[in-house]
């Protein structure tokens, strides 16, 4: 087999690499696009299948943008994959990946797959960061598919608020392991989450409006600074959510998304809605003002503390703490919709 082939891509894979054929086998190609002419280096050959390096670019794409961000590309930070991609070509890539995921997997031809609805916000958006510390000194992020961190100084697509705090943060304690930001887009609050090798609470002294909580190894929010939760509002609607507790990291969008699964439940006074993997209640509270009932369903502990406390007064709110599989099979109510959002892992 050629170890640096010649590929004409032709389309993009789900998970956000590039594809191509050569003498008979795929080629998967991460920063890469559609259309485009690459030279790589094979570094996985899986007999039907390869997973190759991108060593040049022959014939770009007019897709191709140049990447704002110093830390982007394969040995650098892993938290960007399509930055090289001009936005409105990524909104196209993204659906004819959704498409062509239920047409392989689902067997269903021509999928009537929506567009992408597009981030109002642009780049600085993520309501929350893990960092961790880096070998030569200060907080970065991992490299794509390995335990190496970089040093990063500043990232393009953290909220302001975060951003902020980065700038002004000068922690060096030792036996940190991760250091997560986390903020409130809509008021303003902000938390530090520290985990630490040894679970020792450190001494902090910061001299910021910001809590900062400690997390064990067993998922304990101790609290160090302030309150070990911090209040977000999406559509009008306020959440209270806990550090441990997961909660969508692009609060404009997170509306959107509570906007299309009412329009597609379209939830009524008569009837049953399971809310499945349902967290703090993002979408519970919104079904809940339209339908008679909304059982929701989670594992997470502090994430059902925090429902718990989010949906407060709501008599039409059956809250279950469990896995949603063991729970549907003992469920008696019958139900008349569902609205799941499970983990990537499904």
């Amino acid at each position: 087999m050629e170890t640096t082939p010649t590929i004409q891509l032709t389309g993009m894979a789900h998970g956000g690499a590039a594809l191509g054929r050569h003498e008979g086998k795929v080629y998967f190609i991460p920063y890469a696009l559609p259309g485009e002419t690459v030279r790589v280096e094979v570094i996985e050959d899986r007999g039907r299948y390869a997973h190759a390096r991108l060593l040049e670019v022959l014939e770009p794409s007019p897709d191709r943008v140049p990447p704002p961000c110093p830390y982007f590309g394969p040995e650098g930070c892993g938290g960007c994959q399509w930055q090289h991609i001009d936005y409105e070509a990524q909104l196209r890539l993204k659906a004819e990946v959704v498409a062509d995921q239920i047409t392989r997997i689902g067997h269903l031809p021509d999928p009537p797959v929506r567009p992408t609805l597009p981030d109002p916000t642009g780049w600085a958006y993520r309501n929350q960061a893990r960092l961790h510390p880096a070998p030569e000194g200060g907080l970065g992020f991992r490299t794509t598919a390995s335990h190496r961190v970089i040093p990063i100084e500043s990232c393009l697509i953290l909220h302001p608020l975060l951003a902020d705090l980065y700038d002004t943060l000068d922690l060096d304690l030792p036996g940190l392991s991760a250091l997560t930001l986390r903020a409130g887009v809509a008021t303003g609050e902000r938390m530090l989450v520290l985990e630490t090798e040894e679970d020792e609470p450190p001494s902090v002294l910061l001299d910021l409006p910001v809590s900062c909580v400690l997390l064990l190894s067993d998922g304990t929010p101790v609290n160090l600074i302030g309150q070990n939760h911090f209040t977000e509002v999406v559509a009008g609607r306020s959440y209270r959510i806990s550090a441990p507790s997961f909660f969508q990291v692009n609060t404009p969008q997170a509306e959107q998304l509570v906007r299309l699964a009412l329009e597609g439940l379209e939830p009524r006074r008569d009837e049953a809605i399971l809310d499945g993997y349902c967290g703090v209640g993002l979408f519970t509270l919104p079904l809940a003002e339209r339908a008679g009932l909304v059982i929701g369903v989670e594992s997470q502990p502090t994430a059902v503390e925090d429902l718990l406390e989010n949906t407060a007064g709501m008599e039409n709110v059956e809250v279950i703490e469990g896995p949603v599989e063991a729970v549907l099979a003992n469920l008696e109510e019958g139900l008349d919709g569902a609205l799941v959002d499970p983990p990537r892992t499904g």
